[in-house]
């Protein structure tokens, strides 16, 4: 037996994964997802002896390559040269933030909700929303970086049906997702991003504080740490109100009117959409370029296979 530090006493007993799941079942929501054994994973596990199962989708996805290219992707602004602006992996960090905030106080299962928000914009291309656009051609019935994520992205890592359903899910243009932390998930990227935009947008300079709409300012103001605040506590009035995941008035109409106003004057402003168009441009000249000669990408001299993305089980994780 060797120890790090000689005053490191923790002074409690292990608990095996079976007692953790029954301690958590009482103290959760009724309606909060349980975990139980391995979970539901498309190519059976066995249970973890300590972990709940949750918790080894987190920590997969912690662990895996999607989540680490997240730091290489833009989240709306492609500016190197300020490292203060968003990447996808910091707008992740932030909707898992403001998720497990809701869910810890909501009572519900907060390492589902933290694995599906860290993993649900994996499925991403480099350019966010562009590079939706950009390979919607290639594929039947377009392409859709929440489906995409769930479907191929994370395939690999073999992660349970709440959260995989969760990422794939957890865009309001998709079917409601099975579980309330998944809903969760779906309110805290709306919340986290239209904040943490705008937010942006100041610091790059294209706004300021006063061009927030009155609707807005007046009902959560113009900070993001008042705003996040605002809104969340607004989720949980009407969790407590009605037992089900949503947001009361003012608070509602003021997130819509500020996504709203960071669409017409972020995202959709002349200078963006010259940007996604060179972006669109790029990624299907690539596409165009390997689809020509697929031994360009596969196999071809000094280029490495593409790994199968057929389930695994992780041994480590």
């Amino acid at each position: 037996m060797r120890h790090a530090h000689a005053a490191a006493y923790v002074g409690a007993a292990v608990r095996p994964r079976a007692e953790r799941e029954a301690e958590l079942d009482a103290q959760l929501a009724p309606g909060a997802t349980r975990p139980v054994g391995a979970g539901s994973r498309a190519v059976p596990e066995d249970p973890d002896p300590f972990r709940l199962c949750f918790e080894r989708d987190l920590d997969r996805v912690k662990h895996s390559e999607p989540w680490r290219r997240l730091a290489g992707k833009c989240q709306v602004f492609v500016a190197p040269q300020d490292d203060h602006l968003r990447t996808r992996m910091t707008h992740a960090i932030e909707v898992a933030q403001v998720a497990t905030s809701i869910a810890r106080a909501a009572g519900l299962c907060v390492p589902l909700t933290e694995a599906i928000a860290l993993a649900h914009d994996c499925g991403h291309g480099p350019a966010g929303h562009a590079s939706e656009e950009a390979f919607s051609p290639y594929l039947p019935g377009g392409y859709d970086h929440a489906v995409y994520g769930a479907d191929v992205t994370l395939a690999p890592l073999n992660l349970c049906h709440e959260t995989l359903d969760g990422v794939r899910n957890h865009s309001w243009r998709r079917p409601a997702p099975a579980t309330p932390e998944g809903e969760v998930v779906a309110w805290a990227d709306r919340i986290a991003y239209v904040c943490h935009d705008f937010e942006d947008a100041v610091r790059a300079r294209i706004l300021t504080p006063s061009d927030l709409p009155a609707e807005v300012r007046d009902v959560v103001g113009t900070a993001r740490r008042e705003q996040l605040g605002a809104f969340v506590r607004a989720v949980l009035r009407a969790v407590d109100r009605t037992g089900h995941v949503g947001m009361t008035e003012p608070e509602a109409s003021a997130l819509a009117a500020f996504r709203a106003f960071n669409f017409e004057r972020i995202y959709l402003r002349p200078a963006a959409r010259r940007q996604a168009e060179r972006v669109v441009a790029l990624l299907r000249g690539l596409v165009d370029f390997f689809v020509d000669a697929p031994a360009r990408l596969v196999g071809g001299a000094g280029v490495p296979a593409v790994p199968s993305r057929r389930p695994r089980t992780p041994s480590a994780t």
